[in-house]
């Protein structure tokens, strides 16, 4: 008798099966979407993907008759600009931080629970102190994402530093090396690899917080777009800027794994 867990599926089941979700999430709501408009054709919870298609290319591809931008081309770049600068200052901080928390006894010793504790303060909820802080500009936007974030990659990237075989350490100490020798030379060509899959793991709660800082204080971005036409029940285009972040996301998600996985061939060998 073959077992269901010994069973794998072939190329073509493969991308069936993860096609199939997706088909029927769609099909879900293009069933709900022609109930909802066949009792109201003016209802605007569920649009038509006719009226979808319409709002796309009127933020995408027509210029605003105010400002004469592409409005889903400014508040991507904006945002993205955002996103990128609170994420990469996150990860030099945590970087650093998680490395010399992990292997240098007195560092983890004075940041260990430091970091513990500040983990747990809800970063939302000191949204309104970055903002009375640093202003309304980009700077608090920032600083909110990073905040968010590097709690998470100091602690992940310290348990990993302290996950390697003291065997190395000690080969490496034997060998004259000294203690930054060693973290150059020993720890941080095993981190990086394991520092891009804790930016990968973070990078659903920077999307969050930048959303977050968006909807509440901005001129433009997706999260600012979005919120300013939850006032106009705009469906049509919330819709598709939600898709649009997450189609960024993932894309961002893949171009870390595919860095890491050409970068870092080591830690793939013997994988399927």
């Amino acid at each position: 008798m073959r077992r269901l867990i010994n069973q794998y599926p072939s190329v073509l089941n493969r991308l069936l099966l993860a096609v199939l979700p997706f088909a029927l999430v769609f099909l879900a709501y293009a069933v709900a979407s022609e109930a909802r408009l066949a009792d109201n054709p003016a209802d605007k919870l569920l649009p038509a993907w006719a009226t979808i298609q319409a709002a796309i290319i009127r933020m995408g591809f027509v210029p605003d008759m105010r400002t004469g931008d592409f409005l889903l081309y400014v508040d991507t770049m904006a945002s993205l600009e955002r996103l990128a600068i609170g994420v990469a200052f996150a990860t030099v901080i945590g970087g650093i931080i998680g490395i010399l928390q992990g292997l240098i006894p007195y560092v983890r010793a004075m940041m260990v629970n430091f970091t513990s504790v500040v983990s747990m303060i809800p970063p939302l909820a000191i949204l309104p102190i970055l903002f009375i802080t640093f202003g309304l500009g980009e700077l608090s936007k920032v600083v909110l994402i990073t905040f968010g974030i590097l709690p998470y990659i100091v602690r992940d990237l310290a348990q990993r530093t302290e996950e390697i075989p003291h065997e190395q350490i000690i080969k490496a100490q034997t060998l004259g090396a000294s203690t930054w020798q060693i973290i150059l030379r020993v720890v941080l060509p095993q981190m990086l690899p394991r520092l891009i899959d804790s930016v990968r793991l973070s990078l659903g709660s920077a999307w969050l917080y930048l959303i977050a800082a968006e909807a509440i204080a901005a001129e433009n971005g997706l999260g600012y777009r979005i919120f300013l036409m939850r006032r106009y029940l705009a469906m049509d285009v919330i819709l598709p800027y939600v898709f649009w972040i997450t189609f960024l996301a993932f894309t961002l998600d893949f171009i870390l794994r595919f860095t890491q996985r050409s970068l870092f061939r080591w830690m793939y060998r013997g994988q399927a």
